[in-house]
């Protein structure tokens, strides 16, 4: 019978900027309306400060997602040039450093011999990315894919305390988008530890602590402004 085992890790790198963008929408947006809501401001004010944030934020996300992992994969890249040349200057060496990988991990010489030299003959380069340098397909950065996922799920996180604001009386405003938005988060924590298959209660709890907090630290600024004007 056939086995098959489903894993996570290829997820990973959309899976990160997702969970990033989304949950910096709700805190950010939740906290900027928050704030600006406890320095008196009505419903039009808050909405425009909204969809400022909205639009500032999700661009912010998608450029510093672009910027870093485009960082990340131009070190891959020089990585991965400066090991081709040293497999056409010296292959030998480079045999010998693969066949030491992986007897480390446990197989004997002659087995770990037998194998990189396999590995080798059929893709040396592949071989040493992803048993030297750590660099795979599964891995590898990708900067486009990171930039979509940030921006994207910045701006559906940062739209739900927004369309509180549309739905909520004025007077429900403060506890209703400060209730809801921690209701979001929790329910982002649940998916993003269900894509991943972390722990539940770890992911929510983090998620809602520092949201919390982040809401908590903006309403005070903005109470305390708000009473000083």
């Amino acid at each position: 019978m056939r086995h098959s085992e489903r894993h996570r890790t290829h997820r990973t790198g959309w899976l990160r900027a997702a969970v990033l963008g989304a949950n910096d929408g709700i805190v950010s947006t939740a906290s900027l309306v928050l704030g600006v809501a406890a320095a008196g401001a009505d419903t039009k004010a808050l909405l425009v400060a909204g969809v400022a944030g909205l639009v500032a934020g999700a661009m912010s996300m998608a450029a510093g997602e672009y910027v870093s992992v485009s960082s990340q994969a131009d070190t891959e890249r020089a990585d991965l040039a400066r090991e081709s040349k040293e497999l056409a200057a010296n292959p030998a060496q480079e045999h010998a450093e693969l066949m030491a990988i992986y007897a480390k991990r446990g197989l004997d010489a002659t087995l770990a011999q037998s194998v990189a030299t396999q590995l080798m003959q059929h893709d040396a380069l592949a071989a040493h990315a992803r048993d030297e340098l750590g660099i795979s397909d599964t891995m590898a950065a990708k900067p486009v894919q990171a930039a979509i996922s940030s921006a994207g799920t910045f701006a559906v996180g940062a739209a739900l305390p927004l369309l509180m604001v549309l739905v909520l009386p004025v007077s429900w405003l403060m506890w209703g988008i400060a209730g809801s938005s921690l209701l979001f988060l929790a329910l982002l924590g649940l998916l993003a530890a269900r894509a991943g298959g972390s722990p539940i209660t770890a992911s929510v709890t983090r998620v809602t602590f520092w949201g919390a907090l982040a809401m908590a630290l903006t309403a005070g600024v903005g109470a305390l402004f708000g009473v000083a004007a």
